[in-house]
């Protein structure tokens, strides 16, 4: 199946199963494919998962640009419970992207895997993609545990 049905076949399972990412990425995708703009297919490649953390990252960071959140809130959240484990949780989270990182350098075809594995959790489990690096850090982690059992 050459690249071009297969962002076609995503582009659908995108709208069937109304994930506008999918969708919407698919899209672009044909679009730069078939106005022959492969210059960006290289800068995607190269930069665009540092693009995507920028955005996401921008989008996080929004509430306290505009004085939502006040430095208070900041150091109280910090020293709760919760906050206490949204540190761990991030500490953790950075810890395991590393490993899917290296998983993704060791083996770069798994990416297609992560895209399935995440339109079915799309689909199936109503859950919200974020992205392959976080799917690879616990495909990563599944490795080394099947691999710890193999011992």
């Amino acid at each position: 199946m050459s690249g071009a049905n297969m962002l076609v076949a995503l582009l659908l399972i995108g709208i069937v199963a109304r994930s506008n990412l999918i969708a919407t990425a698919a899209c672009l995708l044909l679009i730069v494919k078939f106005t022959n703009l492969n210059p960006v297919f290289h800068l995607l490649e190269r930069r665009g998962l540092e693009m995507g953390l920028l955005f996401l990252m921008l989008s996080i960071l929004v509430p306290l640009a505009n004085g939502k959140i006040s430095e208070r809130e900041i150091i109280y959240n910090l020293t709760s419970l919760p906050g206490i484990l949204a540190v761990a949780g991030g500490a953790l989270a950075t810890c395991l992207n590393t490993q899917g990182l290296q998983l993704l350098k060791i083996d770069p075809e798994i990416v297609f895997g992560l895209v399935i594995g995440s339109i079915l959790g799309i689909v199936f489990l109503h859950g919200v993609p974020v992205g392959p690096l976080m799917a690879a850090a616990v495909a990563a982690l599944f490795t080394k545990a099947i691999g710890v059992f193999r011992r």
